[in-house]
């Protein structure tokens, strides 16, 4: 899943917690912690698999690990286009407070520049979520604040801007942006403010949107694959009116970290209305070890997609891009291999498999973010194209977001 997204889309390797200080550690694997004397019992908890039910399962759980993860594409009225991820995680270990971290990223497409920013915070102030008198979300409402690591190393106060995301029933709201202080140590200004609404239902994964990881624990996993956005941009001092499509995915359960090696996630949004989403859990030595994904027709209907009978990932060729700031090497092109009857009617077959390539839009949208969640991992946008009958590139047909974390640094 990770991104990282998760996210992208399974579990993150290094999630923060909160210490004895107050300040945020970062745990790879967690922490153990002692949970204080209760006075009674608790109430039971339902065994899982919980049926996913909305607006309720829009807002916070009470598990370890949790994500609400976005990333689009932007374009301008002068035609500039822009990628963008806007992610909150929120972190529980025991008797320690609860933990939040939040990235915001913007790739100028066009410039062929990339910028990000990350906050940290500790305790249960961040969740501001609408809920029922009996305690039942119904959505998210969250507000990041907290730590600055970007200030801290200027030497400046670390108090940041809040990062507001807020979501219920598919409808969504961002409000992100770095403080003048921010923007000026990392050399950029730039913020999103945008409304987005969900154009498909929810995309339950795997059916019931659980995800068993065996020994490494579980999650629940949905994704709005297609939202409308509109709203500003501001970059450098600029505002542009900007419209686009967004993806989301909300990931959360009892896991720490999936996968001693990794993991990559794609999101894919084709012209044609047909969306798809893959993920790859590897082993330390970069093997997957889980894979699945999820396609979803433009009708709205959901195709579990399961490895390797319906999909196949690659990179092409030798390629690939090493950061310049942590040393990683990480893929450059991709390939997804979609096999199955007429998956995607819009694109040629070949044997009875369709291809896809994934190109990114900017080598380095890199995102170093060992102070927040202890990893540094690769997220950006991407163009999709495919093979035309006679084997010659047909341009672009759709658009992506590509999540890669690689655990070790450097040369992973």
């Amino acid at each position: 899943m990770t991104r990282l997204r998760r996210c992208a889309a399974l579990a993150a390797a290094a999630i923060i917690v909160a210490g004895c200080s107050g300040a945020p550690i970062l745990a790879n694997p967690p922490i153990a912690f002692p949970s204080p004397p209760t006075a009674s019992p608790a109430a039971s908890t339902p065994a899982d698999p919980i049926p996913i039910a909305f607006p309720r399962d829009d807002g916070p759980h009470d598990r370890l690990t949790e994500w609400w993860y976005y990333t689009g594409h932007l374009q301008a009225a002068d035609g500039r286009t822009f990628g963008f991820e806007a992610v909150v995680f929120r972190a529980e270990r025991g008797s320690v407070p609860v933990a939040w971290a939040s990235h915001l990223a913007l790739t100028d497409e066009g410039g062929d520049t990339f910028f990000y920013a990350q906050r940290s915070e500790i305790g249960p102030q961040v969740d501001r979520s609408p809920r029922a008198a009996d305690g039942t979300p119904s959505g998210f409402d969250l507000d990041v604040a907290g730590l600055s690591p970007t200030l801290v190393a200027a030497g400046a106060p670390a108090q940041a801007t809040p990062w507001h995301i807020a979501g219920s029933n598919g409808t969504d709201r961002i409000e992100a942006a770095l403080a003048p202080a921010e923007a000026a140590a990392s050399g950029a200004a730039f913020g999103l403010d945008l409304n987005l609404r969900s154009l498909k239902p929810p995309a339950i994964h795997q059916g019931n949107g659980f995800i068993d990881f065996g020994p490494a624990g579980s999650s629940y996993y949905y994704s709005r694959t297609r939202l409308s956005a509109n709203g500003e941009l501001q970059l450098n001092g600029e505002t542009l009116k900007v419209t686009g499509i967004a993806w989301f995915d909300h990931q959360w359960g009892d896991f720490v970290s999936v996968g001693a090696g990794g993991w990559d996630w794609f999101a894919i949004n084709l012209d044609d209305g047909t969306d798809i989403t893959i993920s790859s859990v590897l082993d330390e030595d970069s093997n997957p070890i889980l894979e699945y994904g999820t396609l979803v027709r433009p009708s709205g209907q959901v195709l579990a997609l399961h490895s390797p009978d319906d999909f196949a990932i690659g990179t092409v060729g030798s390629l690939g891009w090493q950061s310049p700031h942590t040393g990683v090497t990480y893929p450059k092109v991709w390939s997804v291999m979609l096999r199955g009857p007429n998956l995607i009617p819009s694109l040629p077959e070949f044997d009875g498999t369709e291809f896809l390539f994934l190109n990114p839009t900017v080598a380095d949208q890199e995102l170093d973010t060992r102070a927040t969640t202890g990893v540094a991992y690769w997220e950006g946008s991407e163009r999709v194209t495919t093979l035309a009958a006679a084997g010659n590139d047909n341009g672009q047909i759709g658009r992506a977001y590509v999540e890669i974390t690689r655990y070790g640094l450097p040369g992973s």
